[in-house]
C-alpha cells in the first residue's frame, strides 16, 4: 500500500492511495462470501455457486462496490495514521481505479490543518465593562418577584382596561363569511400582550361583560394563512370574565415571604450581590471574547473550505440534539420554520469559522508559550469529567483519549487565562 500527496491551494491536499491487487482481491473474495447466499446460478444449490461462476455470469465487478465500501475507509485510516498530516476535515472520495489483476487506486480530498502566524496577543486593549448595579436594576427584580406572588382577582364592576386578563368568545367573518381557524371560546388573553393581530386587543377596551363587542381588523400582507392575508375581518367577540394581578406590596413582610431575610433593605442587598456576580462574570466572559477576537484580527491564517463545513456538520448535530432534548425531530423544526438544511448551514457559516479561528489562534499561543498541564491539574480534570458522565476516576484516567482532550482543554484554558489577565482596559 502507498501514499501520495498532492498539495492543492487554500490548504487542501490530495492523496492517492495505491492498494495492491492481492489486498483488494481478498476484500473481493470477502464480499463474494457476505453475498453469494443471495445469488442463484443455474446447476448449483443456493449459495453454492463458486466466485468464478457467478463473475462469468453477473460480471466481474459484482463484488467490487462491496469490496470497495469495505477497503476504503480501513485503506485511508491506516495510510493517514502512518502519515504526518494534520487532517481537519473529512475526505472527499474518487475511486480512480478498479480493474482485474491491477492495484486498486483511489483519491481523497482533504482538509489539512491551517499553519497559524500570530501577531501581538499580550497587552491587548479592551473598553473596560461595567460591573456597578443600579437601584433600578435591582428594583427591576424586585418587581419580577412581586409578579411571581402576585394573586389573580375577578372584576365585575368596570369594563375591561389594558392589561386585563379576559375570558372570551369570539367568531371571525371575512366578506359575511365565518372562516377556519376563526373562533374561539373561553379563550385567555391579556390585553396588550400583542398575542392577536394589531388592532384586536385595542378594541377590546372598554368592551362591558357579556356585552357582544364587534372587532375590526385587517391581517398583516405577510400572515401566515395566505387566504387571509391582506383582508379585512370583523370579528364578534363577548368578554365573560375580567381578571387583574394584585401584587403584594414591597415591604419587609414580602421579603419575609420571599427570602430569608427580615427586611426589604436586607433582601435588596443580597440581590445587589448576586447581581454583581453576574456582571462580574458576565465582564470576564465580554472580556475574553473582545480580547480573542482582537488577536485573531492580528493573526494571519488560510482556513480551508472543507474545514469550516466540518464545522457546520457538527454544529448542526450539536443543534438537533437540543430540539430532540424539546421533543422535536431536525425534519420537524425545518417544517415549523420553513427552514431547510442548506439554509441552517449558511446561517451558521459565520460563527463556525470564528470557532475555527479561535481555536486554532489559542492552540497557536499554547505552542508559542510553551504551556504544560501539572500531573495534579490534569488529575482533577479528569475528575471533574469522570462526576459529569456519572463514571469513576480510574475510568477516565486510564484512558489515552481523554486524559489528550482534557489536558488539550486546560492549556487551550490556560492560554485564554494568559491572554486575558495581560489585557489592558480603556
Amino acid at each position: 500500500m502507498s501514499l501520495q500527496v498532492e498539495k492543492l491551494e487554500k490548504n487542501m491536499a490530495k492523496l492517492t492511495i495505491e492498494v495492491p491487487f492481492e489486498e483488494f482481491d481478498a476484500a473481493v473474495q470477502k464480499a463474494y462470501l457476505a453475498n453469494r447466499g443471495k445469488i442463484s446460478i443455474p446447476g448449483f444449490r443456493k449459495g453454492k455457486a463458486p466466485r468464478k461462476m457467478i463473475e462469468k455470469m453477473y460480471g466481474a465487478g459484482i463484488f467490487y462496490e462491496d469490496a470497495v465500501n469495505d477497503l476504503i475507509p480501513e485503506a485511508y485510516d491506516k495510510e493517514v495514521d502512518a502519515s504526518e498530516l494534520e487532517i481537519v476535515s473529512r475526505p472527499k472520495i474518487d475511486v480512480v481505479q478498479v480493474e482485474p489483476g491491477q492495484p486498486f487506486i483511489f483519491t481523497a480530498e482533504v482538509a489539512l490543518r491551517p499553519e497559524v502566524t500570530l501577531g501581538e496577543y499580550k497587552g491587548i486593549e479592551v473598553e473596560k465593562q461595567s460591573v456597578e448595579v443600579s437601584d433600578e436594576e435591582i428594583q427591576k427584580v424586585v418587581d419580577e418577584e412581586r409578579e411571581k406572588n402576585a394573586r389573580v382577582i375577578d372584576v365585575d364592576d368596570r369594563a375591561v382596561e389594558n392589561g386585563d386578563m379576559v375570558v372570551l368568545d369570539f367568531e371571525g367573518f371575512v366578506d359575511g363569511e365565518a372562516f377556519d381557524g376563526g373562533k374561539g371560546e373561553n379563550y385567555d388573553l391579556t390585553i396588550g400582550s400583542g398575542s392577536f393581530i394589531p388592532g384586536f386587543e385595542e378594541q377590546l377596551i372598554g368592551a362591558q361583560i357579556d356585552e357582544e363587542t364587534e372587532v375590526n381588523v385587517t391581517f398583516p400582507e405577510e400572515y401566515h394563512a395566505k387566504e387571509l392575508a391582506g383582508k379585512a375581518a370583523v370579528f364578534k367577540c363577548t368578554v365573560h370574565e375580567i381578571k387583574v394581578k394584585e401584587l403584594p406590596e414591597a415591604d419587609d413582610e414580602f421579603a419575609m415571604d420571599v427570602s430569608e431575610f427580615d427586611t426589604l433593605d436586607e433582601y435588596k442587598e443580597d440581590i445587589r450581590k448576586d447581581l454583581a456576580e453576574k456582571k462580574e462574570a458576565e465582564a470576564k466572559y465580554e472580556k475574553e471574547a473582545k480580547v480573542i477576537e482582537k488577536i485573531v484580527e492580528k493573526a494571519s491564517m488560510e482556513v480551508p473550505d472543507a474545514m469550516v463545513d466540518s464545522q457546520i456538520d457538527r454544529m448542526v448535530d450539536e443543534f438537533a440534539g437540543r430540539m430532540q432534548a424539546q421533543g422535536l425531530t431536525l425534519d420537524q423544526y425545518f417544517q415549523f420554520t420553513g427552514l431547510t438544511f442548506e439554509k441552517l448551514s449558511e446561517q451558521m457559516r459565520p460563527e463556525a469559522l470564528k470557532r475555527i479561528q479561535n481555536s486554532l489562534v489559542l492552540e497557536a499561543i499554547v505552542a508559542a508559550e510553551q504551556i504544560e498541564i501539572s500531573e495534579e491539574k490534569l488529575n482533577e480534570g479528569l475528575e471533574d469529567l469522570a462526576k459529569r458522565y456519572g463514571m469513576e476516576p480510574d475510568q477516565i484516567k486510564d484512558n489515552e483519549y481523554a486524559r489528550e482532550q482534557v489536558e488539550k482543554d486546560l492549556q487551550v484554558q490556560a492560554a485564554v487565562d494568559l491572554v486575558r489577565d495581560s489585557a489592558v482596559e480603556v
